[in-house]
């Protein structure tokens, strides 16, 4: 069993939650949370780069010199990849990185992600986060009040407009709801703050 304190917003704690490991797949498995932050980064490739092939690039077609007689090199076009400005040998082409995991492979991934967050000790609970109006202030005295000083995900209703506005300007910090977590943006920032209606979400 994990044990978890509940903060509030001035830092005191509230109670305690128990948290049964076999909820998050009792171990944190490695290799398959490499193969889902792998998954998730080729995703985001954008795949626009482009070079041009001799076919393409810009230059006549003639023949620059006879084949034989003339002392030199044998040559067919001035846009052969030997010369300068020629075109590029097997240079990249706009192309689709993305791929995809089976979805019980997501689901193991961000359970994995989630575990070993919390045995390290990098996840904290709070018993509600809300904001009247954006104040960036009011966030990073809260973030100090719980000790937190490094990266971190905030896992929240997203409904909340002032909360996420808040947040947007704090470098390193990100806002989700816990239905769009993955392991990804889990692993990609140090902490974790999480509501603890959110918790349950999970759970």
């Amino acid at each position: 069993m994990i044990e978890l304190v509940v903060y509030n917003g001035q830092g005191k704690e509230v109670e305690k939650l128990s948290l049964a490991e076999e909820r998050l797949g009792r171990e944190v498995k490695k290799a398959l949370l490499k193969e889902a932050v792998l998954m998730y980064e080729a995703n985001k490739r954008v795949g626009t780069a482009c070079t041009k092939t001799k076919a393409e690039v810009h230059g006549s077609g003639r023949k620059p010199w006879a084949q034989k007689h003339t002392g030199r090199a044998r040559a067919g076009t001035v846009r052969s990849p030997l010369w300068r400005k020629g075109g590029v040998v097997f240079g990249p082409k706009p192309r689709d990185y993305s791929y995809q995991i089976p979805k019980k492979a997501k689901k193991v991934a961000l359970h994995s992600a989630l575990l070993g967050k919390l045995l390290d000790g990098e996840v904290t609970v709070v018993d509600r986060l809300e904001l009247d109006v954006p104040r960036t202030k009011k966030m990073v005295q809260l973030l100090k009040t719980l000790g937190i000083h490094e990266s971190c995900l905030v896992v929240a209703k997203d409904d909340n407009h002032a909360l996420w506005k808040s947040v947007r300007n704090i470098p390193g910090m990100a806002l989700m709801p816990a239905s769009q977590l993955n392991a990804y943006e889990v692993l990609k920032r140090k902490r974790l703050l999480i509501t603890k209606d959110q918790l349950s979400s999970i759970q």
